[in-house]
C-alpha cells in the first residue's frame, strides 16, 4: 500500500463503524493509533542504544504486545479487543505515573492521551484498523520521513471535516520563510501556535544537513519548542516530531496567550520564531490582561504578535503570517503593535502573498512579515508575490510551489524597487520609518492592482463578440495562406 492511499484506507473502514460521526472522529481515532505505533519503533532504537531503558508503558500496553496481528489466531478481536482498549489501554495511559524526574520523551504518552477519546464500536473493524497501521513499516530512515505525507493528508481531511482554526501552512510557505532565515545548529527555534509542526520540520531539514558529530546531534534534538493549544494537532505534532527524530519533543499542550507577557525572562525567549497565528478567533478578558493595556486587542492573530515580541532574543529573527487587516487595521491595539515593531524591533520586509494561497480552506489574504531584534526600524521594503503565469489562483490540485517564490528570493538578495508597468504602483518598494509613521502606522503598502470590470448591454456583448470572432477567422485564414504558400499547393 503506498502512504499517498494510506488514509484513505483506514477512512473508508472507519465508514462502517457506527461510534464514528464524520471526518474529525476518523481522524482523531487513527492518530492516537499511529501515534503508538510510531512511539513502539521509537523504543526499539531506544533499547538497542541503552541497555537500561525502561519503557514508561506497561508491558501488556505496548503495541507490540497487543496491536501486532502474528497471524497465529491469537490477535484481539471484536468485543475482547474494545474491552482491552476502553477499560485497560486508555485508562492507564491516561493515568501513566510521571513526576519531576520522568524524562520528556516518557511523559508526552500521558499527555497525548489526556485528551485523546477512543470511539469505534465495532471491534471486528478496530482490528482491520489496527492491521492496516501495523503494516507500514518504520525501519528505514527514508520510510520514516516520507510519512510526512499521511500528516499533510490528515490536515487537508482535518480541514475538509471543517475543524475550524486548522490552517495548513503550505509547504512552499514554511519552506520559503526558513529558506529566509536561514536557522544554524545552535539556535533556537520556536513555534507559540505550532498545529502539527510544519514550521519546526521545515526548519529541522535545513538544521539535520548541518549534522556533523554527536554534539550536533544533540543540539539538533533539542532545537526546536512549540506550544499548541488544541489536542489533535498537539498529538500530531508529538508524533512528527518523532518521526524527525527528536527522541525528546519540547511540545507543549496549551495557550501560548495564557501567561502574563511581563512575566518572560531571557530563559524564555529564541533566536528564531516561526509562525502562522490563528486568525478571527477571540480570548476571555482574562487572558486580554496578560498583555498591557495599549496592545490588548478582541483579535488572536494580534495577541500573537505581542507574544512574538515578548519573546524574541536580543538579535533574534522572526518571520510570521499575518492577515491583511493587520497591515492596514487602524484600531489602537493594532496601531500600538505596528508603533511598537517599528520603533524598537527591525520590521525590514513585508512579503504580500496571492489571494489564494491557503485556498479552499480559507479566502484570509495574508503576508509574511520579517524582523529582527538588532534595531530599530530605519526602512521596511515591501516585495509582491504575483500569480505565476498560467495561473488565475491557487487550489488543492495547482498548489503553491516553492518556485513560485523564485523571483522573490532573487530580489531579497538584490533589492531594488519594481514599478508596476503603466501606473505609478509598485511590485517592490521600500518606505522609511518617518513615511510609515506619517501614515499612522497603515502598512497596506504595494498591495495587487484593482481591475475595475466593464459590464455591457446584452446588444453591446453580442457585437463585441462578434468583431472577436471574425477578427479570429481573418488571423487563422492568414496562417492557412501562410501554409499553402509554404506548401506550394492551394488547401
Amino acid at each position: 500500500m503506498t502512504l499517498g492511499s494510506f488514509i484513505k484506507t483506514i477512512q473508508n473502514i472507519m465508514r462502517g463503524d457506527s461510534g464514528i460521526n464524520g471526518d474529525a472522529q476518523r481522524i482523531e481515532q487513527l492518530t492516537w493509533m499511529l501515534f503508538l505505533k510510531v512511539y513502539d519503533a521509537k523504543e526499539e532504537d531506544w533499547e538497542f542504544y541503552d541497555d537500561n531503558y525502561v519503557s514508561i508503558i506497561p508491558e501488556p500496553l505496548r503495541w507490540r504486545n497487543w496491536a501486532v496481528d502474528r497471524k497465529d489466531g491469537k490477535a484481539m478481536t471484536g468485543q475482547e479487543l474494545l474491552d482491552f482498549v476502553n477499560n485497560q489501554l486508555f485508562p492507564k495511559l491516561k493515568n501513566l505515573p510521571i513526576d519531576a524526574t520522568t524524562p520528556i520523551k516518557q511523559t508526552i504518552v500521558r499527555a497525548v492521551f489526556a485528551d485523546s477519546n477512543q470511539y469505534m464500536k465495532d471491534g471486528i473493524l478496530l482490528r482491520q484498523v489496527i492491521n492496516t497501521i501495523d503494516a507500514i513499516s518504520f525501519d528505514e530512515y527514508n520510510e520514516r520521513h516520507a510519512f510526512g505525507e499521511i500528516y499533510e493528508t490528515i490536515l487537508k481531511s482535518l480541514q475538509s471535516a471543517g475543524n475550524a482554526g486548522e490552517f495548513y501552512t503550505p509547504r512552499a510557505v514554511t519552506d520559503f520563510m526558513v529558506k529566509m532565515i536561514e536557522p544554524k545548529l545552535g539556535e533556537s527555534i520556536a513555534d507559540f501556535a505550532c498545529g502539527t509542526g510544519g514550521f519546526l520540520t521545515s526548519s529541522l531539514k535545513v538544521l539535520e544537513t548541518q549534522i556533523k558529530s554527536v554534539d550536533d546531534r544533540e543540539l539538533y534534538n533539542t532545537s526546536v519548542f512549540g506550544i499548541e493549544k488544541k489536542p489533535l494537532p498537539y498529538l500530531l505534532c508529538i508524533t512528527n516530531m518523532l518521526l524527525h527524530d527528536i527522541d525528546s519533543p519540547r511540545i507543549y499542550h496549551a495557550n501560548s496567550l495564557e501567561q502574563n507577557v511581563r512575566d518572560y525572562k531571557e530563559q524564555d525567549k529564541f533566536d528564531i520564531i516561526l509562525m502562522n497565528p490563528p486568525y478571527g478567533g477571540t480570548e476571555s478578558e482574562g487572558v486580554k490582561m496578560n498583555f498591557p493595556a495599549d496592545l490588548r486587542s478582541s483579535e488572536t492573530a494580534d495577541l500573537f504578535m505581542s507574544v512574538i515580541m515578548y519573546r524574541l532574543k536580543r538579535y533574534g529573527r522572526a518571520a510570521v503570517i499575518i492577515p491583511d487587516g493587520f497591515l492596514f487595521g487602524s484600531d489602537n491595539a493594532k496601531i500600538a503593535i505596528k508603533q511598537k515593531l517599528i520603533e524598537e524591533f527591525n520590521l525590514h520586509t513585508i512579503v504580500r502573498l496571492p489571494a489564494s494561497v491557503f485556498a479552499p480552506y480559507t479566502s484570509i489574504t495574508t503576508n509574511i512579515i520579517f524582523l529582527d531584534n538588532k534595531q530599530k526600524t530605519n526602512e521596511v521594503w515591501f516585495y509582491r508575490v504575483d500569480m505565476p503565469e498560467g495561473y488565475k489562483h491557487f487550489s488543492k490540485t495547482k498548489p503553491m510551489r516553492l518556485e513560485h517564490f523564485d523571483a522573490c528570493v532573487a530580489w531579497w538578495h538584490d533589492r531594488q524597487e519594481i514599478a508596476d508597468e503603466g501606473s505609478d504602483s509598485f511590485k517592490a518598494k521600500k518606505f522609511t520609518a518617518a513615511e510609515i509613521r506619517a501614515r499612522n502606522f497603515d502598512l497596506d503598502l504595494c498591495g495587487y492592482p484593482t481591475y475595475e470590470e466593464e459590464v455591457l448591454s446584452p446588444e453591446e456583448t453580442i457585437h463585441e463578440f462578434k468583431e472577436r470572432r471574425d477578427a479570429l477567422n481573418a488571423k487563422i485564414d492568414r496562417k492557412l495562406k501562410q501554409i499553402e504558400e509554404l506548401l506550394g499547393v492551394q488547401l
